[in-house]
């Protein structure tokens, strides 16, 4: 079933990355009026690079977790199989 979902899931991931960059940036936009600092940007100061990096990730993660979550439930609907596992493992 995995393999099966395989592609799917390749193709989400990537619209999922596609949609957490524009959302990002609209936010940036909010923050700041210039772009989002990179790493490779040699004159931004720190702390402005780490908030930026961390909302950038904090988004990435949480649309491609609502799209991943999204695409399983359709493979479900599809084929009555839920791609992965039923709940977490006890720690």
């Amino acid at each position: 079933m995995k393999l099966l979902a395989l592609p799917f899931t390749i193709g989400t991931g990537l619209i999922a990355g596609q949609v957490a960059k524009r959302v990002f940036d609209l936010l940036w936009r909010l923050i700041d009026d210039q772009e989002a600092p990179e790493p490779e940007h040699r004159e931004v100061s720190l702390p402005k690079l780490l908030l930026a990096l961390a909302i950038e990730g904090a988004i990435y993660r949480v649309v491609r977790g609502f799209v991943d979550r999204g695409g399983r439930h359709g493979v479900l609907a599809l084929t009555g199989s839920w791609p992965g596992d039923e709940r977490p493992d006890k720690v």
